[in-house]
């Protein structure tokens, strides 16, 4: 039998853009993501824009979830929302964690991003978040 399509695992790319070299973060959300059933395409480390927008078209991507550290977050990550739409993606979940200051959160979100998670935050956060933001998407 068919499943549903909102029964459809959700499947999130994990990103690294830029040339940010630590990884731990994101491959502590990537297990988190994965153990609560999610499907995760972890991309590695050093990801441009493209390579990342690519990803998402071809794993047919519910969510992306971006981690940067390195401080280019304002540069990359609306160089990313901007492929997207360029290739009419505008239904992909866009999550970004690290150090992010909060007067550039403001600025993310008024660009698309959906939510921004800062050192600390719990996994589950991000878990929760990601599951109900593609279910109310779906």
């Amino acid at each position: 039998m068919p499943r549903h399509p909102t029964d459809k695992k959700i499947r999130v790319v994990v990103a690294k853009p830029g040339l940010d070299g630590h990884d731990r973060g994101a491959k502590i959300i990537a297990r988190a993501l994965r153990d609560a059933g999610m499907e995760v395409i972890y991309t590695g480390l050093h990801q441009t824009p493209e390579q990342i927008v690519e990803t998402v078209i071809q794993e047919d991507a519910d969510a992306v979830g971006l981690s940067i550290l390195s401080g280019a977050h304002m540069t990359l990550v609306p160089r990313i929302i901007e492929l997207l739409r360029a290739q009419d993606v505008d239904d992909v979940i866009i999550t970004l964690g690290g150090t992010i200051p909060a007067d550039d959160i403001v600025e993310l979100k008024a660009l698309g991003v959906a939510e921004v998670f800062t050192p600390g935050a719990p996994t589950e956060a991000a878990v929760e978040f990601i599951r109900s933001a593609v279910a109310a998407a779906r």
